[in-house]
């Protein structure tokens, strides 16, 4: 009796995303209208990449839970909102996608905080004026630019980055 080799697969699907649905309630110029649309170039660009079909799925049920929403354009952006996070949380964790510039929109405020601060500490303790404090923000601004834009260039070579700036 032979026995045939068995391979396990990680089953990835080209499955549709759903879309949000056209809410002809909200004018073009509103901030729930240009998330919206945001939001369905996010979910082109990830119909675009091969999601593991669990993923697909999870997405879907967001995207058909947020489509059965009603409520005021306010309850709409936040949810909108909540939506996005959740989303590219997801697939970070699964698939280590991110959007254009997530390292640099991360990396800026920590090098204001982390190092600008300390800078700007050092030079009103050394001229003897306080007030020379936030001159370590700009500082610390460029270094925290300069790593995160490092890193996004690496997520770029390694094809992580998703064509969808948030």
């Amino acid at each position: 009796m032979f026995f045939k080799e068995q391979r396990l697969f990680v089953l990835y699907s080209d499955m549709n995303l759903y879309r949000l649905k056209n809410r002809p309630a909200l004018q073009p110029e509103s901030k729930a209208f240009k998330k919206q649309e945001k939001l369905n170039t996010l979910l082109a660009e990830l119909e675009t990449r091969n999601l593991p079909e669990s993923l697909s799925n999870t997405i879907n049920k967001k995207v058909e839970k947020l489509n059965d929403l009603e409520g005021s354009e306010k309850e709409l952006l936040k949810q909108y909102v909540k939506f996005q996070q959740d989303v590219l949380r997801l697939v970070k964790e699964q698939c280590g996608l991110i959007a254009k510039n997530h390292y640099r929109n991360i990396w800026l405020p920590v090098g204001m905080s982390a190092f600008g601060i300390p800078l700007g500490t050092s030079f009103g303790l050394t001229l003897g004026n306080m007030g020379f404090l936030g001159i370590g923000l700009p500082f610390g601004m460029a270094i925290g630019t300069a790593i995160g834009v490092q890193k996004d260039k690496a997520a770029a070579k390694a094809g992580k980055v998703l064509d969808v700036e948030i």
